[in-house]
């Protein structure tokens, strides 16, 4: 039964170790923090143990029925050998957390196509127009996609399609508008970088490639992003010939308009360089016909709504539209009905719903503001003794990344900082010595919350809670990547009370041990609102049918 709390509903009693550890606390008031870790670390071991007895359990019911059936073709010895050598095993997995899945992802690119795992058993709605016709049946192999070898000569190091690749594949490559929602590291890149090289091929038929005519377009809200999405899509179409090109801001334009100018199948880039290419009659955008707009949601929170509509002002209405976008608020839904076909197919795996990766140990604790200086050093300290394995702290502000940075080298540590007011050459030369690991330490703001694939981040540590919970989601999901295991260590103080409610919810989702402390803050959620509309709107789906001209005859009455 749900009990009250400061006028909040908690729908469910708090598990039994979150009651042990608040009178624990009670009793230990001064105790270091790390008892609560080492809690949290052992209340999580207890839940694998449980889910692997289970799994046990399950196995060896099987085995009886077949042996029933007189289906059985292993002894009972046999059976147990194998059950004690995949308990070895998942043991080793657990405690090694750095090893590729099963030796299906390549290091360094697992996150592309990663997640594999937890994505097979994940639920996938598919919803929109002709859906349930047999032909578009999800892949279950790369080779049921019936495309050339050099095409899918970038996923020799994948043994399967990703969730939202086997089921965007069939829709793009029928020339559908296609809205995806999926998490993180989920392979999102190449789900709609494959269709868009297809698209080349097919439109191109042999012909040589256009200067400054790109076929495809994709637009991304930061630049590293965008970055990014060049390097993969850029490594997919050189053994199919397909020439990409990345055009961002804070660096020289001379250098992207040669490059245009060369010759491009596919532009990359952020919408504010792209429009001054556009206006300085560098980039033409009229023969572009697959549109991709990569996390659509974080575009417009950072006011690309009006850039993103007048380049779409600049393409021919008979374009394939893409949306790729982790929220569904009401101005992505209202650009999406505007541009889109009616009913396009969308497709949500895992849920719509905020939650966190599961791969990720969320540990988060209370505590004011003059304490997180110290408290940040005394956890590089147990996270990156080493100072070999990689580590992410992210900050709110630029000015406040900027002093931790200062005041984290003047202690000694060797850290690189990214956020929007350094200059590009300077972003881009921290996030290279960050990824290649010859400064595994960095302090980012929300630049580095979205999209970027940093192999092998162990932890991520947030100084300052973000603004909104789906940041903080963002944020922890640049670990446990790609099947790996990774640790989230967040500081929450009274200023970030409000999201209280919310983040309870992201933990016990996750299964994580809710701190006592911040329960004291309340669990009330806050009713989301929209920038637009305030608190009184209703979510609209995706497939909802659009609104209807009505026109009225103006005539004079006599």
């Amino acid at each position: 039964m749900g009990r009250k709390l400061q006028g909040a509903t908690l729908f469910s009693e708090p598990p039994a170790e979150e009651i042990k550890l608040k009178k624990k606390n009670k009793k230990n008031k001064h105790k270091d923090i790390e008892t609560e870790e080492e809690q949290n670390e052992e209340y999580l071991k207890r839940k694998l143990e449980a889910v692997e007895t289970d799994v046990s359990k399950k196995k060896k019911k099987k085995h009886k029925k077949d042996r029933e059936n007189g289906n059985e073709t292993k002894s009972d010895e046999q059976v147990i050998q194998e059950e004690e050598e995949e308990s070895t095993d998942g043991s080793k997995k657990k405690r090694h957390h750095k090893e590729d899945n099963e030796g299906e992802i390549n290091e360094g690119k697992g996150s592309e196509n990663g997640e594999a795992k937890q994505e097979v058993d994940s639920k996938v709605v598919v919803t929109g127009k002709g859906v349930e016709e047999a032909k578009y049946v999800s892949l279950k192999s790369f080779s049921e996609a019936k495309l050339p070898e050099n095409v899918l000569e970038c996923c020799k190091n994948f043994k399967n399609p990703s969730a939202i690749q086997s089921h965007a594949w069939p829709f793009l490559l029928n020339g559908r508008d296609f809205i995806g929602i999926a998490k993180t590291g989920s392979g999102k890149t190449l789900a709609f970088g494959v269709p868009a090289i297809m698209h080349v091929l097919n439109k191109r038929k042999g012909k040589s490639v256009k200067k400054a005519n790109p076929l495809c377009l994709v637009l991304s809200p930061t630049r590293e992003l965008a970055d990014q999405i060049y390097e993969v899509i850029s490594d997919a179409g050189k053994s199919c010939g397909v020439k990409s090109v990345c055009v961002y801001g804070g660096t020289s334009k001379q250098p992207q308009i040669s490059a245009l100018q060369s010759g491009v199948d596919i532009v990359i880039g952020t919408p504010g360089r792209l429009i001054d290419l556009i206006e300085m009659n560098v980039c033409n955008l009229m023969e572009v016909s697959f549109v991709v707009l990569d996390e659509a949601d974080r575009m417009l929170d950072m006011g690309f709504e009006e850039p993103v509509r007048f380049i779409l002002g600049k393409i021919s209405s008979a374009r394939q539209m893409v949306m790729f976008s982790a929220t569904w608020p009401i101005e992505v839904h209202k650009l999406a009905d505007e541009y889109m076909d009616p009913n396009p197919v969308k497709v949500v795996v895992g849920s719509e719903d905020l939650a966190a990766n599961h791969d990720v140990l969320q540990i988060v604790e209370v505590l004011d503001d003059r304490s997180r200086d110290q408290r940040l050093l005394a956890l590089l300290e147990k996270y990156h003794k080493s100072q070999r394995n990689r580590v992410l702290v992210f900050a709110l502000y630029q000015l406040e990344a900027d002093r931790l940075e200062n005041m984290l080298r003047k202690s000694g540590w060797k850290v690189v900082a990214i956020h929007g007011k350094k200059a590009q050459h300077d972003r881009t030369k921290s996030l290279s010595l960050f990824k290649q690991g010859t400064c595994p330490l960095m302090v980012a703001t929300d630049v580095a919350a979205r999209g970027l694939d940093i192999p092998d981040v162990e932890v991520v540590i947030n100084y300052t809670f973000p603004l909104t919970t789906e940041d903080y989601v963002h944020r922890i999901g640049r670990t446990g990547r790609a099947g790996k295991k990774g640790v989230s260590h967040t500081f929450f103080t009274h200023h970030n009370k409000a999201l209280s409610g919310e983040l309870v919810n992201v933990l016990r989702e996750a299964g994580q041990i809710v701190p006592p402390d911040l329960l004291k803050f309340g669990t009330h959620v806050k009713k989301k609102e929209s920038k637009l509309y305030g608190a009184h709107f209703r979510e609209i789906s995706a497939d909802a049918p659009k609104a209807k001209k009505i026109t009225f005859d103006n005539s004079d009455e006599e």
